[in-house]
């Protein structure tokens, strides 16, 4: 990179005549470089843009020589600002805002990472800052291969010209010759499914078939890095699976992908680490699982391990609740064979007909009910503070982050929520590849197991030969 923050974009010293040659050569250069260095280097890049505020007036009323004055001062700041070269700014303030600020990552040819983090959290600046859009104010970015993004709709396609051409202008921005696009522009065209419209100009699309084509394309040119941002969710349900199925294809190929979504199942689907994002700041940068655990418990008392107090009515209220594991110690994270107990203690405020029952709700990452489980004893409780245990044994959730809600229920004339604290607590269960624990055989198998529980049941496996009664009815 140079030091005015130019981007490297890796390509042949001596291309060959022929498209094949040119693409071997490049391959193989690239891959030179990849053998030594990431793919995506970033060293304390910050984005700052300036952001203008009308000053409120204190008096009741503004005379014409007021208004007249901080017209003038103004049209002086502008004046000033435009010779100088500097960006003009509407208002009587001027406040310095980052978007980014001191971020820093790698990422490693192959690796598919995610980006996640809230509203404003500065994931799209990011984007926009990686792909060449938007130049940063600070730090330095290195690019070692072709970049292709796909950040809103219409990103990189001009709307007079139609899908056809689109596709064709794309993959020249790419670096690509013509023969090398002409022999994916049958796949883009199948997989974008737009083949009815693909001579008609791309104004006339709907935002779907615009992100259809903008993905197809992205994903089919080879890229060495591919830049998604959140416009994927503009896509039906069908298409997202197609997205989502490329998108691994591509990681497996060894190609780079960097993708933002507040959809955390995509997230743990697609990518091992996510990098979390917070005022423009990299909060945490790891392993997945861990990575939005810690997103979806900011701003509760989920991460402590325990809920907050004082939460309740007039016939019952929550003390405090907490995880912990067999040995009575308190703790977040557990392994996939390791049984670990819900505790909550609760204060019984008046005595009741039907006893107040507790009542724990699991939620996976991404807030969808996994279960439900309440106590089943009614005996009636006197007032006091009471202790309720939940046992969940091992081998029952599979691994990943849960969410526990905490509840305390009576059904004393109707139903009567004394108290309902949605995330209170939050658990993390991980699973580790040794033989002791793998009683689940994986059978070489190292990716994502699906679903949200993961019970071994007791199997029968008999060999059954052409005279077995029960084959021969079959």
């Amino acid at each position: 990179m140079s030091d005015n923050g130019a981007f490297p974009i890796v390509s042949s010293n001596k291309p060959s005549k022929t498209a094949r040659g040119r693409t071997n050569q490049r391959q193989s250069f690239a891959n030179s470089i990849i053998m030594s260095k990431p793919i995506v280097s970033v060293e304390n890049l910050g984005k700052s843009y300036l952001v203008g505020h009308n000053t409120p007036a204190n008096e009741r009323y503004v005379t014409l020589r007021d208004t007249v004055g901080r017209q003038i001062r103004d049209f002086g700041r502008k004046a000033s600002d435009m010779i100088r070269g500097k960006q003009i700014v509407l208002g009587d303030e001027v406040e310095e805002f980052w978007a980014l600020k001191d971020v820093s990552f790698e990422l490693q040819p192959g690796e598919v990472v995610g980006i996640i983090g809230r509203n404003g959290a500065g994931k799209s600046t990011l984007l926009k800052v990686l792909s060449r859009i938007t130049e940063q104010t600070q730090g330095r970015v290195r690019l070692r291969g072709r970049v292709a993004s796909l950040l809103e709709v219409g990103t990189g396609f001009h709307p007079e010209l139609t899908g056809r051409e689109n596709i064709y202008l794309n993959g020249a921005i790419l670096g690509m010759a013509r023969l090398e696009i002409r022999k994916k522009f049958d796949e883009i065209v199948d997989f974008a499914g737009v083949e009815r419209f693909l001579d008609t100009p791309v104004k006339r699309y709907s935002s779907g078939m615009y992100v259809r084509l903008a993905f197809a394309v992205a994903a089919h040119l080879e890229p060495e890095i591919l830049i998604v941002d959140e416009v994927l969710s503009v896509g039906d349900v069908e298409f997202q699976k197609k997205c989502l199925g490329k998108m691994r294809d591509v990681g497996s190929e060894g190609r780079t992908v960097l993708l933002v979504s507040h959809n955390m199942g995509s997230i743990s689907m697609l990518c091992k680490r996510a990098i979390l994002l917070d005022h423009g700041s990299v909060i945490q940068d790891g392993n997945t699982s861990d990575v939005i655990l810690s997103h979806l418990g900011s701003g509760n008392s989920a991460l402590s391990g325990e809920a907050a107090k004082g939460q309740g009515n007039e016939n019952g209220e929550l003390v405090s609740a907490w995880t912990e594991g067999m040995d009575g110690n308190r703790a977040t994270s557990f392994a996939l064979d390791e049984e670990f107990a819900i505790v909550m203690d609760y204060r019984v405020l008046k005595e009741l007909p039907v006893a107040p029952f507790p009542n724990f709700h699991f939620c996976d990452e991404r807030g969808q009910p996994v279960f439900v489980t309440n106590d089943r004893d009614q005996t009636a409780r006197f007032p006091g503070v009471y202790r309720a245990k939940c046992f969940v044994p091992g081998r029952f959730l599979n691994d990943g982050p849960y969410f526990v809600g905490v509840a305390l229920t009576t059904t004393h004339d109707g139903v009567d929520v004394c108290f309902f604290e949605r995330d209170a607590l939050s658990v993390n269960i991980v699973e580790t590849m040794s033989e002791e624990v793998s009683r689940s055989p994986r059978y070489g198998y190292g990716g994502p197991m699906p679903g949200v529980v993961r019970p071994v049941f007791e199997w029968s496996i008999e060999k059954q030969t052409s005279e077995d009664k029960t084959l021969v009815a079959m």
